[in-house]
């Protein structure tokens, strides 16, 4: 059964004098919440005032998939919302616990999109309710919010929700009012921590009469002293939730400081890596100006730019027992920028290029000499990595005008004082010293430049991934640099699909959120397909690396050339034997064609697009048949599934057998 700690602090979660449709606290309805048919069921307790999905209450649900199938190791139940009308932007905090082992997952589902646009998630089993925050962004269309608990299939395990709390304004707005404090939380010091003033309170070392929100005693703020300090250096932390939304826009808070000597205040933004960036500090000149004898609160307005997760940290040092007190209060954040000559957020997109279309905004040198080219889909050697027959960039250092080789291509400017993540594809072929093949620069506008990344791997002849993060003091160039010390050492390099986005790569790469459902890379197994072993006369096989037939197959995967792929091999089959892929479920258990491709590809990965419109759940089978002979090998990998139309035009690969570059 469901674990039920720290009740009475859950208890104390409060509505704010204004919520919105889609709030509940459970107490004697599901206000309007229901169960998705064909999944596990929520339950209303009535006594603990909470709704749950557990695995011991959904224990005779059917949970095979199928003769054969991969018993389940989890069930899922999905909590559906009435429909909500919110344009403006809001907060949704959700009071929630995973008990043992589960997950649960917010999703907020539009009327015409093909899949529910993930929000939140969270894999952390905990003995007490959790409180966190997540931002709904305005929109015009009406949507459900769809709650997705998951428990393992092992006793204990329960996924529960005691509140569901929406309120207007962003997560980041708070004024200390309700007892959850809007989900900040003060970073645990053993001698000075940030403490909830006010509320007729009568504090030691307290010189502050009012709040700011209400100007009086009932009123509540955020306060830290120093009257406990021990050590030269005592540092207090107050963290807001984390964002979950692209925000840009102007931060305002308000605080009253004394000693201004003896403490020193500041605010930063913290990242999902735990990396601070500050934003402002407290300088003498704000006291004089407002005057500290009078106790005014301050007004600050900052600058805020979140083009990816963080949180609002709000820092406190003192250097001694006598190093005063910080107050704060009513924190808000407004979409405007403070001030009208902000730049707006930089976006780096203008260093994207896929290399389709020419060299889009990227320039060489003189002598350098990196050419757009393409190669048929061939037998022997790859084609670019966007879609298997297209174009990339290619730098041969053995055509160089001198033995000692330098080939340098220069991408636009990118803004300063930002933090990038750069990524891109590369080829190696020929190199004996292939630390020198291919480097990475950050080429200043004053000549300068520093190396932010080499090349360390053998040549393959495969597409590998290399994620490079980096952070600029100025405006700055990204340089690819393709060298080679004498003849006998070159060869050529290859480049192709350069993105730059904002922020660390391990923020991307380690994201909260799952995919979208359908989709799979295959690095961590089958997300959720399954093997249909009923009609199959083999099974798709999870592989790293080439396949065991020469020339048979990929040398290696399309996501990153290092890691695994899903393949066919033909070697143990009869003709017409086939091997299917499944994943999702079919109501009506027809099957439709939707895309199909047969002969010779080549060894490259090759891009499929298919268009279709389905109104019911259905499931996407992958099949692969062998043909006449054992080398009738077939892979897929990287699966993507996306509401609309399918992007650019479908590339359909001919069957050739040449080497030519064109």
């Amino acid at each position: 059964m469901l674990l039920i700690c720290l009740l009475a602090f859950a208890g104390a979660v409060r509505a704010q004098s204004q919520l919105l449709p889609g709030s509940c606290n459970f107490e004697s309805s599901t206000c309007g919440y229901s169960s998705e048919p064909d999944s596990a069921s929520w339950t209303l307790h009535k006594d603990g005032h909470f709704v749950a999905v557990e695995a011991e209450s959904n224990a005779e649900l059917d949970l095979g998939s199928g003769q054969g199938a991969e018993p389940p190791t989890e069930i899922a139940g999905v909590l559906i919302s009435p429909v909500l009308e919110q344009e403006e932007w809001s907060c949704l905090r959700l009071v929630y616990q995973i008990t043992e082992t589960g997950s649960l997952e917010v999703l907020r589902r539009s009327e015409g999109d093909s899949f529910d646009k993930p929000l939140w998630s969270s894999q952390t089993s905990s003995e007490s309710w959790v409180i966190s925050s997540v931002d709904l962004q305005n929109t015009t269309e009406p949507y459900r919010l769809v709650m997705e608990g998951r428990p393992a299939l092992r006793a204990g395990s329960s996924v529960a929700i005691f509140e569901i709390h929406i309120s207007p304004g962003y997560c980041l707005d708070c004024d200390f009012e309700q007892p959850h404090l809007c989900g900040y939380k003060n970073q645990w010091n053993a001698n000075v921590n940030w403490y909830v003033g006010g509320g007729k309170i009568q504090l030691l070392h307290n010189n502050m009469p009012h709040d700011h929100t209400y100007h009086n005693k009932t009123g509540h703020f955020m306060y830290v002293d120093s009257g406990h300090a021990r050590t030269y250096v005592e540092v207090a932390k107050l963290a807001s939730p984390m964002t979950t939304a692209p925000m840009s826009g102007c931060l305002t808070f308000q605080y009253q400081r004394n000693e201004g000597r003896g403490n020193l205040f500041s605010v930063y933004t913290r990242d999902r890596l735990g990396q601070y960036q500050e934003l402002w500090r407290a300088g003498l000149e704000d006291q004089e100006e407002w005057g500290e004898a009078l106790g005014e609160w301050i007004p600050v307005q900052v600058d805020l730019k979140a083009p990816y997760s963080v949180q609002v940290v709000f820092e406190v040092g003192f250097n001694s027992q006598t190093g005063g007190h910080i107050a704060l209060d009513d924190i808000s954040f407004s979409p405007e920028f403070c001030s009208t000559d902000t730049e707006p957020t930089f976006d780096p997109s203008i260093a994207n290029c896929n290399f389709e279309l020419g060299l889009c905004r990227y320039t060489q040198e003189a002598g350098s000499s990196w050419r757009v080219v393409s190669v048929k889909p061939n037998v022997f050697r790859n084609g670019d990595h966007t879609t298997g027959a297209g174009s990339f960039l290619l730098a041969h250092s053995r055509l160089g005008p001198s033995p000692t080789y330098v080939s340098r291509v220069l991408g636009p400017a990118l803004a300063g004082n930002m933090k990038y993540c750069l990524r891109f594809f590369f080829s190696l072929r020929g190199f004996n010293q292939t630390d020198q093949a291919l480097a990475v620069y950050l080429q200043q506008h004053n000549g300068g430049q520093e190396q932010i990344w080499t090349q360390g791997e053998k040549s393959r002849g495969v597409w590998i991934a290399a994620d490079v993060s980096f952070q600029t003091s100025q405006s700055a160039k990204v340089a690819f640099v393709s060298t080679c010390r004498s003849f006998w050492d070159c060869g050529s390099v290859a480049l192709d699909d350069i993105s730059v986005s904002l922020g660390d790569c391990e923020l991307t790469a380690g994201s909260s959120s799952p995919p979208p459902p359908g989709h799979c890379d295959f690095e961590a197994g089958l997300c959720g397909y399954s093997q249909e072993r009923e009609r199959d006369a083999a099974d798709w096989q999870r592989r790293r690396g080439p396949t065991p037939t020469s020339y048979t197959g990929p040398r290696a995967d399309h996501t990153s050339g290092l890691g695994y792929y899903l393949h066919m091999e033909a070697s143990p089959m009869l003709p017409g034997q086939s091997a299917r892929l499944l994943v999702l479920l079919n109501e009506e258990g027809q099957e439709t064609l939707l895309w199909q491709q047969s002969g010779e590809q080549s060894i490259a990965w090759l891009r499929g697009q298919v268009q279709y419109q389905w109104d019911t759940p259905h499931q996407i089978i992958f099949e692969a048949t062998r043909g006449s002979s054992v080398r009738s090998d077939i892979a897929i990998d990287d699966i993507i599934l996306q509401g609309g139309p399918c992007p650019g035009v479908k590339v359909k690969a001919s069957t050739v057998s040449s080497n030519e570059i064109q």
